[in-house]
This record gives structure tokens, sequence and C-alpha cells, in this order.
């Protein structure tokens, strides 16, 4: 098979993932924080050394500010419903997942928020800006970005939009669901309020492990509540991170998993695995966009480094889920058609009716394998 879906999730994954999954098994399955023998003690020295390695990688503050989530999407809702409070408003972009758009939109329906979308104008990130302004209103408390769509790759000017959410006193929440791993995130430069990440996509982690990255001293409340083994004695949740957030047994397979991929992006450099995966897209771009039948969507800014590795298009009068089932069928290349949880971005490109097909390479897809979906798509009538 050629896996050309990254986007949903990485695979392959590195060989020392595998190898440090394998060993969280075998010689750390044990409670750490629940008990004071010898084995207990050792899992939780690993657990800290994960943290103490996300912060360094993302410039956390502090260890203690990386909280530990079964995925970004946990995290995300842990931030909004954590942080929003009955009456309060909310900005979100026009190309925002599901992730984002649907916990916004449960609390609104419940008459618990507000909230207003500001239209995101590729290649105009002044546009962009003026849009999100005007959104905000005096009961405004939070923005919520996406970093880069998930449909198109399309990257989105979060540091200026942070910058314009406090100047309003507004935190700024980032999803950074696809550029973790595929942009650098210095939260002390960048001063993003809280950052919300999978491990399992471009930071080579393995599934049902997430971050939700905390760089101000706003109080979350929890999203779900339990034992932490501190405090136990106390019926509230611990007043401190990450205990506060992190109620039950910890996936310690995942949280070593993740370490691991973090290790392997900093030894392999994030620049040049950026480089090499753009490069591979830039490549494929070039070229179908002569393409007679296929339609190019989402690439209308020609900025370097504005985009994520990702590719997406369409297929004249053909479903682009028809189009990912022939590639799979005849071909045995994995590729994603349809909606991708995305309506909105869907709505705002004009595409909500038949989809797109995406295209999403790592930093271990060959060449070769481009070639062969290159030729397999001129195939396609």
């Amino acid at each position: 098979m050629i896996y050309l879906d990254n986007s949903a999730t990485t695979y392959p994954k590195p060989p020392q993932v595998i190898r440090a999954v394998q060993n969280a098994v075998k010689a750390y399955g044990f409670n750490p924080g629940r008990g004071g023998y010898r084995q207990s003690l050792q899992t939780a020295q690993k657990v800290y050394e994960a943290r103490e390695t996300i912060a360094g990688f993302f410039h956390v503050p502090s260890p203690e500010s990386v909280i530990i989530t079964p995925g970004c999407t946990q995290s995300l809702n842990m931030v909004i419903k954590g942080l929003l409070k009955h009456g309060d408003h909310v900005v979100i972009s026009s190309l925002e997942h599901n992730a984002v758009y649907r916990p916004i939109y449960q609390l609104s329906k419940m008459g618990e928020i507000t909230f207003g979308i500001a239209d995101v104008v590729i290649g105009d990130d002044e546009s962009t800006i003026s849009n999100f302004r005007n959104a905000i209103n005096e009961h405004t408390r939070m923005i919520i970005c996406t970093h880069a769509s998930n449909v198109i790759g399309y990257r989105l000017p979060t540091e200026r939009l942070c910058a314009l959410a406090h100047s309003y006193g507004i935190p700024f929440c980032l999803d950074a669901a696809q550029s973790a791993g595929v942009f650098p995130i210095d939260m002390n430069n960048d001063g993003y309020d809280f950052v919300c990440c999978p491990g399992h996509k471009y930071l080579y982690g393995p599934m049902g492990i997430g971050l939700l990255l905390i760089g101000n001293d706003n109080t979350v409340e929890p999203l779900i509540a339990g034992g932490t083994g501190s405090l136990s004695a106390e019926p509230d949740m611990p007043d401190f991170y990450p205990d506060r957030l992190e109620a039950g047994t910890q996936n310690i397979a995942g949280i070593m998993g993740l370490k691991a991929g973090i290790d392997f992006i900093t030894q392999k450099g994030i620049g040049r695995i950026y480089q090499k995966e753009s490069g591979t897209i830039n490549g494929l771009y070039q070229s179908l966009k002569l393409h007679k039948k296929l339609r190019i969507v989402g690439r209308e800014d020609d900025r370097e480094g504005v985009y994520a590795p990702v590719l997406a298009f369409s297929v004249d009068g053909i479903d682009s889920e028809t189009v990912a089932e022939t590639l799979s069928q005849r071909y045995h290349i994995a590729v994603r058609g349809g909606l991708h949880c995305s309506p909105l971005a869907h709505q705002a490109l004009g595409t909500l009716d038949h989809g797109i097909v995406r295209i999403s390479p790592s930093v271990f897809t060959s060449t070769e394998e481009i070639n062969i979906l290159y030729h397999a798509l001129h195939r396609i009538k």
C-alpha cells in the first residue's frame, strides 16, 4: 500500500516509537503517582521526562503546564468547556475542524454562549485579520483558530491573530492538529495561551495521546474529575497543573511513544522534515495543475512556507470519495476523499456538495510512490 493520508494519522511510525511503546508495556506497566514502590516511581519519572521533552520542544513555560490528554479533540473541549462561561462570545475561523466547531455549536445551542465566524481570505492576511477584528464584540472571551487547515493545508497568520486577541485582553487558543511537528511552535515567542495538538499525526506518536499546552496562569475548570494520586482526601480536584486536568490512569505507552516521536523530529530537524514533505507536495502540484480534468483547491497563495504538506483537488465529473475509492482498489493508494470533518472549510471553499481528495505525505514518503500516484491520476476517467 502507498499511504498518503498522513493528515489523518502518520504511518508508518518511526522504529524508535514502536520500540518505546513496546518497552512501556514490558517494563513500565505500572501506575505512576499511585504507589511508593520502585516501579511506580520509575514510571512516574518516565512521565516527567516526557513532559520535559514536550515542554522543551514547544517552549512551554514549565513541564507542569504540559497536560496529557487522550487526543486533540479532548484538549480543545477542555479549553472550550473549562474556560467559557454563560454569556461569553467566541470567535473562530471559517476553516475550523469539527473538533472546534461542534463543541462551540453545542454550547451555543444550549444557550450558554454565542459565537462568530471570521472569514479567512487565502493570500490576504490583512483581510483575514480585519475579519477577526470585526467579529470581536464586548462579550468576546476567546479566539480559537486552526494553525493550518486540515483540508487544504493553508497556514493562518496565528501569531498576529494572537496579538490581536491580546490587544483586547482575550485569550487565544491554537488548534495545532495539522501543524504540530510541521511548523515550529514557540509558546514563549508566539504568545499562545493554549495549544492543543494530537500525538499521532506529525508528532509521529501512537493513537490515543494528545496534548494541552498552557502558556498563562488562566485556571481551566476540569472537564473530567477523578483520582489523581494527589490530595486524595479532598473532594475537589487539585488546584495545580497538571493534576487539575489529568484525572484517571495515564496512557504510559502513548506518553513514551510520543516522547520518542518528538525525539525523532528533533533528531531529523523539523525544518528538514518540512522541506522534504513540502517539496514532495510542491512537485506534485506543479505536475497536476496541468491536468485537464483535475482542479487544485485552495492553492492561491504562492508565498513560501504558507502551506502544510497537503494537496487538495477534485476531478471533474467524479465524486471525491469515488476517486479515493478508485485509487485504493485499483492502485492500492490510500488518500482521503470527502469533507474531512470540516464542513465550515468546505463551505468557505465552495466544495461542500462534492468534497475534495486530499493527499498528505510524511517524511517516509518516497519519490517513487508519488510518481505512481501521478500516473494513476492520469488514468482516472
